[in-house]
């Protein structure tokens, strides 16, 4: 992995000539993102992001924590919160910009030792997956395994806070309403290709998932699931118990 993403963050932070990433899909053309706006204060935040931080409770876990800038908001507020990400260099950036706890992990490798203590595992009040937070999952077949690794690092009584979008709006309608999907797969199955200063990395599976679909997964490995906010591009916040 050439970790371009976490490079781009920690250029900006840096202030080593950072530029914009170029993010294209299986369904979508290349397109320009600003670095910047992964450092953005709370008041920049949108609703969803806003409304995740205000439910956050107790020791917190940040997966996927990029920039770090919702972990930051939260350290700030006088909480307990582990940021993890799988880029070395946007924990880089993390550690950087003043966050305590920041980790290069993958969620997966988080240890839970059955023959530990309950007080010693690593167990979370609230975990975050902001910004897509199903992405990580890669691809619908995968998502009961994270789902089961996120339920393992709960606490009693704790919560998942999650979002993502339905892009079902991204596929052509027929003249009778329908969209025009794929007949293989899930639709919200993507393969993302970055590419930063010349250099792209190889591509990987993102996943998208509408909330119907997210409720199903998770009943089926014994969580409940809660629509908390919808957005108004077919973005929604739930929370996982």
């Amino acid at each position: 992995m050439l970790d371009l993403f976490g490079k781009a963050i920690l250029d900006f932070q840096t202030n080593n000539s950072p530029e914009a990433v170029v993010t294209e899909t299986t369904i979508s053309e290349a397109d320009d993102m600003d670095v910047a706006y992964l450092f953005r204060s709370f008041k920049d935040m949108p609703k969803l992001e806003k409304k995740a931080l205000q439910l956050a409770k107790g020791k917190i876990l940040d997966v996927g924590c990029g920039a770090g800038s919702h972990a930051l908001y939260l350290q700030e507020k006088g909480f307990e919160v582990t940021a993890i990400d799988i880029s070395a260099n946007a924990i880089q950036a993390c550690t950087l910009r003043g966050l305590k706890n920041v980790k290069v992990q993958n969620l997966l490798d988080i240890e839970t030792d059955p023959s530990e203590s309950e007080q010693k595992k690593q167990k979370f009040d609230t975990i975050l997956l902001l910004m897509n937070g199903t992405g990580i999952f890669g691809t619908l077949a995968e998502t009961s395994k994270y789902l089961q690794k996120l339920k393992s690092l709960l606490n009693p009584g704790s919560q998942i806070l999650i979002d993502s979008s339905d892009i079902i709006y991204m596929f052509d309608q027929a003249e009778d309403g329908s969209y025009m999907i794929p007949a293989n797969g899930y639709y919200g199955e993507l393969t993302f290709t970055i590419s930063y200063k010349n250099q792209t990395e190889e591509p990987f599976p993102w996943l998208y998932l509408d909330y119907n679909t997210l409720q199903n997964a998770a009943h089926a490995n014994g969580l409940e699931c809660e629509l908390i906010l919808e957005g108004k591009h077919f973005d929604y916040l739930a929370r996982l118990f």
